[in-house]
């Protein structure tokens, strides 16, 4: 069972290191601290160690570059999805390996997970305002989130409630209750990673001094849940930490 401690000590192994920021797997292990469905994954540092890795794996499979010097991964070349042998995931890692702005970055290694279950691609992210304190955004994610700007804003703690209207506030809101021959996604999926962030018991209001920002982008919704697929997690900086 996960406790606060679990999560304060991941935190802390972090900062204990100097680093900025928790990478994908770092961010994502939070999450799953925090009661939020991650895909299912491994940490590979090479092709040799594909083979045992897909053991405990279904197909089919994205395979991710996991580096501190890469925060774009897809303009990197560093993302490949819907590989379903052995050998596609072998062989996408080998291309990766093989790409300029990759070679360049110091590398923790591959992350290899499976293909989350299709759906509404959503982002969930939070900031702590200079003026407002912490804040929790929602709203089309993606690529979209900054194409169209279609998002929705309250000020931390929020209630189920102010979840729900934020959700209502987006011009997307159609599509999340399946417009056009569209299946609906679960709202109440969304409703609770919110909560588990910005409500009176989540992530912001827990650890106050923690995170600057929070992003998780894409947050996969379908009918029956949401999986964060991808999740960034900015530490504050703190004097004694220079």
């Amino acid at each position: 069972m996960t406790t606060a401690t679990d999560i304060s000590a991941l935190i802390a192994a972090r900062r204990a290191r100097r680093a900025l920021a928790l990478d994908e797997i770092g961010g994502k292990k939070l999450l799953a601290m925090a009661g939020i469905a991650i895909p299912k994954g491994v940490l590979v540092k090479r092709v040799a160690d594909v083979n045992d890795a897909l053991s405990g794996l279904a197909f089919p499979v994205v395979v991710k570059v996991v580096s501190p010097d890469i925060l774009h991964k897809s303009d990197a070349g560093g993302v490949k999805v819907n590989l379903c042998s052995l050998n596609e995931v072998q062989h996408a890692i080998e291309i990766m390996m093989d790409t300029p702005a990759i070679q360049k970055a110091k590398l923790d290694g591959f992350l290899i997970e499976e293909m989350a279950t299709p759906g509404q691609e959503i982002v969930v992210g939070a900031v702590q305002d200079a003026q407002f304190g912490p804040m929790i955004m929602v709203g089309l994610g993606g690529i979209f989130v900054e194409v169209l700007g279609d998002v929705s804003f309250r000020i931390c703690p929020i209630s189920p409630l102010d979840a729900r209207e934020m959700l209502e506030d987006l011009k997307c809101v159609a599509i999340l209750n399946g417009a056009r021959g569209r299946e609906a996604v679960s709202k109440s999926a969304i409703i609770e990673v919110l909560l588990k962030i910005g409500g009176e018991d989540g992530l912001l209001m827990r650890y106050p001094d923690e995170f600057s920002e929070i992003d998780i982008n894409p947050l996969i919704v379908s009918n029956s849940g949401a999986v964060a697929v991808d999740a960034r997690f900015i530490l504050t900086q703190r004097d004694d930490a220079r």
